[in-house]
């Protein structure tokens, strides 16, 4: 369940957030009268967050290479990883 809180909490319970943030690794949603304004996290979840939207990028983007026949057998690949590595 989602933890909000009123905007005027990041100036007043800063500490009280950024130790919600790092221990639980959750966002807390901001309202800003009464409505959704932000969403406030560790940089440690932000950074993983980011780094599953790159993940899925590339995944995504090998299976439109895959559906295209833009693939490579796996043997290949390794030799020319092989061979790049001994230069």
């Amino acid at each position: 369940m989602p933890v909000i809180r009123p905007s005027s909490d990041i100036r007043n319970k800063y500490n009280e957030i950024s130790e919600f943030c790092h221990k639980y690794r959750e966002p807390i949603y901001i309202t800003k009268n009464g409505s959704g304004d932000l969403a406030v996290m560790s940089i440690e979840t932000y950074e993983k967050l980011v780094g599953r939207f790159e993940l899925y990028s590339l995944l995504e983007e090998g299976e439109r290479a895959a559906e295209k026949g833009e693939v490579s057998r796996a043997d290949d690949v390794f030799k020319r990883l092989e061979k790049d590595i001994d230069g």
